[in-house]
């Protein structure tokens, strides 16, 4: 099951080829995208998702994202869904064909949520840490790196999930040539401390977390202690848990971490995700 809808409003058959072979999408990865979970027909953390695309097209100076029509993209996507109680939904928005008149590509896709997603929902992932290869002291001296836009250039996020995978993996958490910590390919790092959670700044040169925020302000309500700060590696190897918070995936507990295997979190995962899921 899926289902198209083209940023015009217009529902399109998805095996219907549509995008121009010279699309800078797809010739440079020019372009950028959001995937939000839609859950009994609500879309989650929307608002954030929407804010974050706007930031990412910002970044790489595309036209402004028209905020109405991606809302009602979303809808018609959403409103023709019949495929479960769970989608996983794309938004996909490029610079448009390099021969063309100028106009962006812009579409939303509903998808199913594979098997290994949701297996890993239940019974967790082994992570390794890998090398990003800049400083986040560049950051702001380098916006053309464009670190911390979610660009469809993302050949070295599945590259470094293909490496993971081929050391007995699933899943990477990558780190800064000064050892911080930053994110993952497709989610971010949330350590837990006692009562104390923690998650890396935007100011890294990562983004600003969808499903992070949402859990971080339901834990506040709750009692807990947030924050957002620069974490270090040993700092990550210390931590009483560690979780990958990505909007597909949920909030994912590691269990292994470089091949050494962490104390078992199932409880604590059982009420974090209590309390994540208490947003809706």
């Amino acid at each position: 099951m899926r289902v198209l809808a083209m940023l015009d409003g217009t529902l399109v058959d998805p095996s219907t080829p549509l995008i121009r072979v010279d699309d800078l999408g797809i010739t440079r990865g020019d372009g950028v995208f959001e995937t939000i979970l839609v859950v009994d027909g609500k879309p989650r953390e929307l608002g954030p998702h929407l804010d974050r695309l706007a930031h990412s097209a910002a970044m790489l100076e595309l036209p402004v994202p028209d905020r109405a029509a991606w809302e009602r993209c979303v809808s018609l996507v959403i409103d023709n869904w019949q495929g479960g109680d769970e989608m996983a939904l794309k938004l996909v928005y490029t610079r448009g064909p390099e021969f063309g008149d100028g106009t962006p590509t812009g579409y939303a896709m509903g998808l199913p949520i594979g098997e290994k997603v949701l297996r890993a929902r239940e019974t967790g992932v082994a992570a390794v840490t890998l090398a990003r290869g800049y400083d986040p002291s560049i950051v702001p001296a380098a916006p053309w790196l464009l670190l911390g836009a979610k660009s469809l250039s993302y050949a070295v996020n599945m590259a470094a999930l293909r490496h993971a995978e081929s050391v007995g993996a699933s899943e990477v958490v990558f780190v800064a040539a000064d050892g911080s910590v930053l994110e993952g390919p497709t989610s971010s790092v949330v350590l837990v401390s006692g009562r104390t959670l923690r998650t890396t700044p935007p100011s890294s040169g990562i983004l600003k977390g969808t499903t992070q925020g949402a859990l971080f302000r339901a834990a506040e309500r709750a009692g807990w202690v947030t924050k957002v700060e620069p974490v270090t590696l040993d700092e990550l190897r210390a931590a009483d848990a560690l979780f990958m918070a990505s909007s597909v995936r949920k909030l994912t507990r590691v269990h292994t971490l470089d091949g050494v295997t962490l104390p078992d979190t199932g409880a604590l995962h059982h009420e974090l995700n209590a309390l994540y899921e208490s947003e809706y």
